[in-house]
């Protein structure tokens, strides 16, 4: 069980479109296990992306982007177990992850509560994340956010969300 596949491109600027789109595909047989690998994955994708596109990542940038995969692919390993699809996609400052999973039950983000153990992951994604949602698709649901990676952003989180 591990990584099943994955692809890369670069779609480089077109005359006066700016930057260029810099973007990675990986698929998982998630378990517990592949969590690190997934990590690993977004970790080297904006490591080529600084080399290959000469973009700016901020390591704190980095720490968020894999906090947040973590934390999502956490989800999938204990709501939706099985094979899971990571798309990453770098466009100008910003970087979209997204998350596909075979579970229907979308994720819900239950009220803070200090006392409580676990279930905080949700929280921690909207507390750092630019933009968060959730769709269903014919199978799963695909989980997208997106994060800024621009140095001193004053940037709003997505913050609490009615899902």
């Amino acid at each position: 069980m591990g990584l099943l596949a994955t692809t890369h491109g670069t779609e480089q600027g077109r005359p006066g479109s700016g930057p260029a789109v810099v973007a990675d595909s990986a698929a998982f047989d998630m378990d517990s296990e592949q969590i690190c690998r997934a990590r690993d994955f977004v970790r080297q994708f904006l490591s080529d992306a600084r080399s290959r596109g000469g973009l700016d990542v901020p390591a704190r940038a980095s720490d968020i982007a894999q906090l947040v995969v973590s934390e999502l692919a956490t989800n999938v390993c204990k709501y939706a177990p099985g094979p899971c699809l990571l798309d990453l996609e770098v466009d100008g400052g910003m970087l979209g992850i997204t998350m596909w999973d075979s579970g229907a039950v979308l994720p819900a983000a239950v009220g803070a509560d200090p006392a409580r153990a676990g279930q905080h992951g949700l929280e921690i994604v909207l507390a750092v994340c630019q933009s968060f949602e959730v769709r269903r698709e014919p199978v799963g649901k695909r989980v997208r956010v997106r994060i800024s990676l621009l140095e001193g952003q004053n940037a709003e989180p997505a913050g609490p969300t009615p899902w």
